[in-house]
């Protein structure tokens, strides 16, 4: 039995770890994996040694703060995988992590997979030279990291983008939950808050989101939960904030319902384009980390919507920018009959035309699949 050892620590990395997971499993049944990652990998199979709870730290101030934990899991994770004896190791991008990792197991001469490449063409490029030598091979996702990469002489392999099959399975669904009468929804429409999956970015982002709310009466509001966190966690939140709800584990039900979104930046705001849902984008971090970021920062957006376009087709609000009466200002723009609908979703439907055909999933369990039964 061929065994396979697979990190990922975030909420968008366990998604497309689970997908890749199932693909894997539908060309071998056999396979065996030992994993850390979270709910959507546990359910195509067993437990995580670690949990992505456990395991989400952002920002400079925060990962300073939260290094003695990192390193020992670092050091516990070569532990395991040296017990485990796997015949590949998966990284799925959370880079700081994994590339400690991958250099590691190279030495031990396991073989390095890794999945979803860290974005390094947005900042630390100098980090492709430690890839280089590292990472047996290289599945990149987006159309413009193969020339990323070609520039340095590393030959990637670009798959496609997995949360085009995400959003297809979803789709495809026959059993969709009724949001309005699951949660007692009103009639009127609904406008997404999505304000990230950890709690120091949802607890500097939402209390601003929420603050922006109260010129939208014809509308209500519905916080898509963190899989990672519990309901009590949000409670001081929806204390004072009329008008709006919290739901756990539906985010794609929401997103299919939601007329308009505001969306953290990452992962989210790919997704909510993919479903059609205009969208502000808004970000705010540590006043450090911002600044340190800034000056280190090679890319002109933040958003993966705007990175791919090569435009700003989505509003972002970064920082200073990211308050109350700019979201209020900006919300009001894309919402039906107003400015800037109708382009942002023209924009969206080129989006689709660049990221071109799904199976990201299924080509990238090929790819895995050479490495081990080579």
């Amino acid at each position: 039995m061929k065994k396979l050892y697979i990190i990922t620590g975030e909420a968008s990395g366990d998604l497309h770890a689970a997908n890749l997971m199932k693909a894997i499993l539908q060309q071998d049944e056999k396979v065996d994996f030992r994993y850390w990652g979270g709910d959507n990998m546990s359910a195509v199979v067993g437990e995580p040694v670690k949990h992505i709870s456990e395991l989400a730290f952002m920002g400079f101030i925060e990962v300073v703060a939260n290094l003695r934990t990192i390193l020992t899991n670092i050091k516990f994770c070569k532990k395991d995988i040296l017990k485990y004896k796997p015949d590949a190791l998966v990284l799925v991008d959370y880079p700081g992590f994994n590339l400690r990792i991958a250099k590691w197991a190279k030495a031990q001469g396991i073989p390095v997979i890794y999945y979803i490449s860290p974005q390094i063409w947005a900042w630390k490029q100098n980090r492709v030279h430690t890839i280089k030598k590292v990472v047996d091979k290289m599945l990149v996702i987006l159309p413009f990291e193969k020339e990323f990469y070609g520039k340095f002489g590393m030959e990637v392999t670009f798959v496609g983008h997995p949360l085009l099959d995400a959003v297809e399975q979803f789709r495809a669904k026959t059993d969709k939950v009724d949001l309005y009468a699951k949660h007692q929804l009103d009639k009127r429409p609904v406008i997404a808050l999505l304000p990230g999956s950890r709690k120091q970015e949802i607890n500097t982002k939402l209390p601003i989101m929420l603050n922006s709310l109260s010129a939208f009466e014809d509308y209500q509001f519905v916080i898509a939960g963190a899989p990672a966190l519990p309901a009590s966690f949000y409670e001081p939140f929806l204390k004072h904030s009329k008008n709006v709800h919290l739901i756990h584990g539906e985010t794609y039900d929401l997103l299919s319902i939601a007329t308009a979104a505001l969306v953290t930046s990452g992962t989210a705001t790919l997704e909510t384009a993919l479903f059609e849902v205009p969208e502000v984008v808004c970000y705010k971090g540590s006043s450090i980390s911002y600044h340190i970021a800034k000056r280190l920062i090679k890319v002109d957006y933040i958003s993966l919507v705007n990175l791919i376009l090569q435009k700003e087709a989505v509003k972002e609000l970064i920082q200073h920018e990211c308050n109350a009466k700019n979201i209020e200002q900006e919300l009001k723009l894309i919402l039906p009959g107003a400015e800037k609908h109708d382009e942002m979703k023209k924009d969206y439907a080129e989006l689709l035309k660049i990221l071109g055909e799904g199976g990201a999933s299924v080509i990238a369990a090929q790819e895995v699949l050479k490495v081990i039964e080579n």
